[in-house]
C-alpha cells in the first residue's frame, strides 16, 4: 500500500550535498518539500532543480525547507549542479539527496521492493515512477503527494498555491474552492455552524446551504 495523506513521512538517515542528515531532525519544527528525480543529468529535471531554486526565497518565507533526491550518488549530485546553473541561471542551494542504494525511493513506495538495490546501470526509464512531490508538515504527516510522467516538467508555483492552502485551512475552519489564490474568497467548512461562522467570519455568503464563502481570514 502507498503512502497517503496523513500518513507519517517516513523517516531515514541519508548523505546529501550538505552533509548527512536525519530526515525528521532536519524538517524539524516547520514544513518540508521532498522532491524526487529519476536519474541525474536528464533535461526535464535539470530544468525543475533550477526553478525550483528560484523559487526557494518564497518556499522560506512560508516556513518551508526544499530539499531534493535522485538515486544517483552525491558527488554526482555535485556536478550536476554546474549543468543546472548553466541550463536556468539559478544555483541549488538547497540539499539534494544522494539515494545510491535506492533506500529512500522504496521507502517512499517510488520504487519497487524488488528494484534492486544500487543505482548503477538504471536508466530514467526504470525510474520512471521517482517523480513525486510530498508536502510534509511540522506534525511530520503527509499533507500533499503529486506524481508526475517523465516527460511533463512539475509546475512549482502550483506547489506553493497548495502550500498557501494547507496552511491557511490548517489554521483555521475554512477549505478553498477550486483555482484559489492568496487573498481571495474562502469555504467555510461544515463543522462551523451559521451562528459561529458569523462570530468567527462576520459576514458570509451562502451560495448553497453547503457552500458558504467569505473573505480569507487575515487577508
Amino acid at each position: 500500500m502507498g503512502l497517503r495523506i496523513n500518513d507519517t513521512a517516513p523517516d531515514f538517515t541519508a548523505e546529501t550535498t550538505q552533509g548527512t542528515i536525519n530526515f525528521h531532525e532536519w524538517i524539524g519544527d516547520g514544513w518540508a518539500v521532498l522532491f524526487s528525480h529519476p536519474k541525474n543529468f536528464t533535461p526535464v529535471c535539470t530544468t525543475e532543480l533550477g526553478v525550483m531554486a528560484g523559487y526557494a526565497p518564497e518556499f522560506e518565507k512560508r516556513g518551508v525547507k526544499i530539499i531534493g533526491i535522485s538515486v544517483d550518488p552525491v558527488e554526482s549530485h555535485d556536478k550536476w549542479k554546474d549543468d543546472i546553473r548553466v541550463a536556468t541561471g539559478h544555483t541549488v542551494d538547497y540539499p539534494l539527496i544522494g539515494d545510491r542504494n535506492l533506500k529512500i525511493a522504496k521507502l517512499y513506495d517510488m520504487l519497487p521492493a524488488d528494484a534492486g538495490e544500487s543505482s548503477e546501470g538504471r536508466t530514467p526509464a526504470d525510474n520512471a515512477t521517482v517523480r513525486s512531490v510530498y508536502v510534509i508538515g511540522p506534525d511530520k504527516k503527509i499533507k500533499l503527494v503529486l506524481t508526475y510522467p517523465m516527460t511533463t516538467g512539475r509546475n512549482f508555483a502550483e506547489i506553493l498555491r497548495a502550500i498557501d492552502s494547507i496552511q491557511l485551512t490548517a489554521k483555521h475552519q475554512v477549505a478553498t474552492p477550486a483555482d484559489w489564490k492568496q487573498g481571495e474568497d474562502v469555504i467555510i467548512t461544515a463543522a462551523v455552524s451559521n451562528e459561529d461562522a458569523t462570530a468567527r467570519f462576520g459576514s458570509y455568503e451562502t451560495i448553497l446551504p453547503y457552500l458558504r464563502k467569505t473573505k480569507q481570514p487575515g487577508a
